[in-house]
Order: structure tokens, then C-alpha cells, then sequence
């Protein structure tokens, strides 16, 4: 679609109904407007769809209760997922806003379904406080999209960013799109199909205009001019959150490095900043979604999963946290230790010869290189005892030798008395329900370089349940929207379950632009 163009007497240059800006959550958003009749504008900041959301491995939405989830047979019920997220989030964030999210990602899967352009699967994936009351050990409230061609995505074929393998490695970009890629590839097909959407590549939104308390549009830096265009409906800020600004990072304190990062190139906060010069609100803006990262010879830490042996250990050649715990508890815990100076960076996974020297990690999102780079980079050492492995990672090798002793012990009796190990049933997804407990005791032993990585930061802008953003005062800025991580996140200072970052950010999305067409939020 072409933008229409405006009476320059106006002061606009163009005029839509809607204006996205980000096109990770934010194509719910686009898409869900365009569907519902209204005219859409959609900018992208960088030169590839997807944002973060498209980096993701599975896409997964955290959705209780939805079509596909009760087609597969789930006996769940959203009062127990409604117990469960309150439980984990607690009063960190309105309960109005909990609960919409958790009501209303059913609808979103409903009203997506009737377009052919979308097909779903449950994906299995234990919630992430496995004690909490109404948790799902099954993991039935984790919902993924299918896999896709990327020819199957017409004028948008070869648009979707991603993978990490094809942006940091130089792989080539395979032609089925999976995960996030497919969540994005889908709603971009969909899309394609619809009259009125225009979506621009290497756009950024400057600023917002406003008239009055009022937004009326968006200034767009776009191919070297800057567009001012006219929201008619109102303008939806899903451009991901600040994890790239080093600056603002450091302003909100902000743990971690823009360097170790698993967020998109193009979230800079530049969103949040326009927010923030009409009035917004902020909230959470020293969170982001956690875990600890392997440290690969370029010097970043990429976030890392699927342990299936090994224990982290500090620069006192001590074990100290719980391995196998979801990683944004794990991160979290790092971050507390940090802080209370127990623990510091780098920290050190140590495992044993049985499956070979490459560190037993089943997901590290960007691929190993050649084991030799590593080891050139002094990032991972071996020795054929363990006060040798100590000596090489500059630990006391007598708190090393005792740390394998209790932990080959613990392992032994299949019970982590220290740290909890394998307690709850996402412990054990790796290990096929089987104890995560592995014991170190076959030489030669090995140590590789952890450190912290993100998966974005979840500070941003307040709203209400229509994803309106709110003034300080808790009012309602007519025109404004926010979603995903440029929206304080729902989940507060957790992270309750997988898919809860896409889910969110795909839900409130297409609320807002429900809103904008009149619609209430049932889908």
C-alpha cells in the first residue's frame, strides 16, 4: 500500500488510521488494525521483520487455555493459571493487567485461527516456578507456531530477521522458517493479503505528535527525510526494549552489557524516549529477561540452555546456584550474588570427559565455533585432574576438589540437598524426567566461561488493559499505545512460564489495536 500523502497545509506528509512502530509483537498489532478495516502503517527500524521475537528458537506463547491447548486434551482451567501467575507476580504489577493477559491470550489464538494463514502446536514446556500453587508440571500452556517456507511469504520472502547463526556467523539463512521467524513470517504472509497495510524497512519513529494531551501521529526518520505522519486512529509503540542503548542501560542500572545481549539491533529505547518527552509513565526499568550466557570468542555471552551435565562454580571454586533452574531465576540468582559480592564475573561451568570436551549445553542460540578458538580465547581449559583444572581457571584447587566431592555425592544420592537440583519438573526437561545430577568423574576435566546475557529489557512505558499508556498520574494518553518489551512488562520481576515474552507482546498488541477499532478485547 501507498501511503496516502496529506495537504503539506495540514502539516502532515501522510496519513493512516494506525501507526506500528516495531515489527516484532507489533505485526499482532498491524495485522490484527488492518484486519479490522483500518489503514496501517508499520515501521521497522532495521532492515529485517522480527525485532527479538524472531531470534526466539520455539516463538512460544504462553497462552492458558487456548484452541490448540484444548484440542491437544488439556485439563487446565484459566482459574488455575490465574492462581498460578498471581502467585508468581504477586501485586508487582496491577491484577487488572494479569488478568487480561492470562483471559485473553485464548481469544487472540481463537481469532487468529480463523485466517489460514496461521496454524498452532502445542509445545509441552513446564511452567517456571514448579512449586507455585496452579503451576502445570505437563507444561500445557505453551503454544508455538508451525513451521513455514519463507517463499510462502510473498513480497516479505527473505524479510524475516534471523536466525543469530546467519547474523553473527555468517550462515547461510535456511529456507524454512521456524520459532519467532515463523510467528513473524506468518503474520507478514497474513498480512500480504490485506488491503491498506504499508510496511517500512530502516524507519525509526523520532518522536509523537500531539495536539493537545492527544497523540495525532509520528515523526519517522525514513530514507533520509523525516515524515511527519498522521495516526488518525492512534499510535502503537512495540519497538522492543533499550537493551542496545549502553547509555540507558547505565541510566536505570540495568545489570549486564548491550554487548551480551540477545535483543534486536534495533531496540534502543528510542520508543521509550519519545514516550517519555509527552509524559509517560515508567515502570521496571532496571528488569530485563535474564540468564546466564556462554561466552563464545568474540567476547559476548549468549544466553544458554539445555545443561545436561556440569556445575557452575564461582571464582572461589564454589558451586552456588541451582543449574538446571529456569534461566531467568538462574540469571536473577548470578545478579543477587553480584550484588552481594559473593559472586562475580566470569563464573565457570565445570563437567568431566564423559561426552567429550565441548561443554554440555544442548542450546546455545548462537552455534559453537571450532573448540580451539576457545581455547586461543582462554575461555575453556582442561586438565587431567581436578587441582589442575583449578589451577588453570584461577581457583583454590582444595575448594574445587571439595566441591566435586559433595556434589558427586549429592549426585549419587539422587537428591540436591544444597541447591534444589531436579526439585521441579522443568529441572528435568533436559534429562528426560531423569535426575539432572551428573556426577563429575571422568577425566579429563573440563571448565568453560559463563557469563550474563539478556533477553531484552522489560522496562517501559505503563498501561492499562488496552494497552493505553498512562501519564504519571494514571491517566490514559488518548492516541497511545504501548506492547512487548516497550511496555512495562505484565509479568513484573518474573518470568512465570515460556512464551510469556512473545505472548504478552503478541496479546496486548492486539488489543490495542482492537481499541483502535472500536473493538472490545474478546477477539
Amino acid at each position: 500500500m501507498a501511503v496516502p500523502v496529506t495537504d503539506p497545509a495540514t502539516g502532515f506528509d501522510a496519513e493512516v488510521d494506525v501507526v506500528v512502530a516495531g515489527s516484532g509483537g507489533g505485526v499482532a498489532g498491524a495485522y490484527t488494525a488492518a484486519r479490522e478495516g483500518l489503514s496501517v502503517l508499520l515501521v521497522e527500524a532495521t532492515d529485517k521483520f522480527g525485532g527479538t521475537t524472531a531470534y526466539s528458537g520455539g516463538g512460544g506463547m504462553w497462552f492458558p487455555c487456548n484452541p490448540v491447548l484444548l484440542r491437544a486434551g488439556t485439563d487446565d482451567t484459566i482459574d488455575d493459571a490465574l492462581t498460578y501467575f498471581h502467585a508468581v507476580v504477586g501485586d508487582r504489577t496491577p491484577r487488572a493487567l494479569q488478568d487480561a493477559y492470562v483471559r485473553g491470550g485464548a481469544g487472540l489464538i481463537h481469532y487468529l485461527e480463523q485466517d489460514p494463514a496461521f496454524e498452532f502446536a502445542a509445545l509441552p514446556w513446564p511452567d517456571y516456578f514448579g512449586s507455585a500453587p496452579g503451576a502445570r508440571d505437563d507444561g500445557y500452556r505453551h503454544t508455538i507456531p508451525v513451521p513455514l517456507p519463507d517463499s510462502a511469504l510473498g513480497e516479505y520472502a527473505g524479510l524475516v530477521r534471523g536466525p543469530l547463526d546467519t547474523e553473527r556467523l555468517g550462515a547461510p539463512a535456511p529456507d524454512l522458517l521456524v520459532g519467532g521467524r515463523a510467528l513473524v513470517g506468518r503474520f507478514l504472509a497474513a498480512m500480504a493479503q490485506l488491503p491498506d497495510v504499508a510496511c517500512w524497512r530502516n524507519a525509526t519513529l523520532a518522536e509523537l505528535l500531539t495536539d493537545g494531551d492527544r497523540v495525532v501521529g509520528a515523526v519517522i526518520d525514513h530514507g533520509g527525510n523525516r515524515i511527519r505522519v498522521r495516526a488518525r486512529r492512534g499510535v502503537l509503540l512495540a519497538s522492543g526494549g533499550f537493551e542496545q542503548n549502553a547509555a540507558m542501560r547505565s541510566q536505570y542500572g540495568v545489570p549486564g552489557s548491550a554487548a551480551d545481549t540477545m535483543g534486536g539491533p534495533g531496540s534502543t529505547g528510542r520508543a521509550h524516549r519519545a514516550a517519555i518527552a509527552i509524559g509517560a509513565d515508567l515502570d521496571l526499568m532496571d528488569q530485563a529477561w535474564w540468564s546466564p550466557g556462554m561466552t563464545h570468542p568474540d567476547g559476548r555471552s549468549a544466553f544458554a540452555l539445555w545443561f545436561t551435565g556440569g556445575i557452575f562454580v564461582n571464582q572461589d571454586g564454589r558451586r552456588f546456584v541451582n543449574e538446571s533452574a529456569p534461566y531467568d531465576r538462574l540469571g536473577r540468582e548470578v545478579i543477587r550474588q553480584i550484588d552481594d559480592g559473593t559472586t562475580r564475573l566470569p563464573f565457570w561451568m565445570v563437567y568431566d570427559n564423559r561426552a567429550g570436551a565441548v561443554p554440555p549445553v544442548g542450546a546455545t542460540n548462537v552455534s559453537m565455533v571450532d573448540p580451539q578458538q576457545y581455547r586461543a580465547a582462554g575461555l575453556w581449559h582442561s586438565a587431567d585432574t581436578i587441582a589442575g583444572l583449578a589451577d588453570a581457571i584461577g581457583v583454590p584447587a582444595d575448594e574445587l576438589e571439595a566441591t566435586i566431592e559433595r556434589f558427586n555425592k549429592l549426585a549419587a544420592a539422587g537428591v540436591d540437598e544444597d541447591f534444589g537440583r531436579g526439585a521441579e519438573a522443568y529441572d528435568r526437561v533436559f534429562t528426560n524426567g531423569e535426575s539432572p545430577l551428573v556426577p563429575i568423574d571422568t577425566p579429563p576435566y573440563h571448565a568453560a566461561t559463563f557469563g550474563l546475557s539478556d533477553l531484552g529489557t522489560k522496562g517501559g512505558l505503563r498501561t492499562d488493559t488496552r494497552a493505553r499508556v498512562l501519564t504519571t498520574e494514571g491517566v490514559p494518553i488518548p492516541g497511545l499505545y504501548a506492547a512487548g518489551n516497550t511496555m512495562a512488562a505484565v509479568s513484573g520481576t518474573t518470568y512465570p512460564g515460556g512464551g510469556n515474552p512473545i505472548g504478552a507482546s503478541l496479546l496486548f498488541s492486539h488489543l490495542a489495536a482492537l481499541d483502535m477499532a472500536g473493538r472490545d478485547g474478546e477477539g
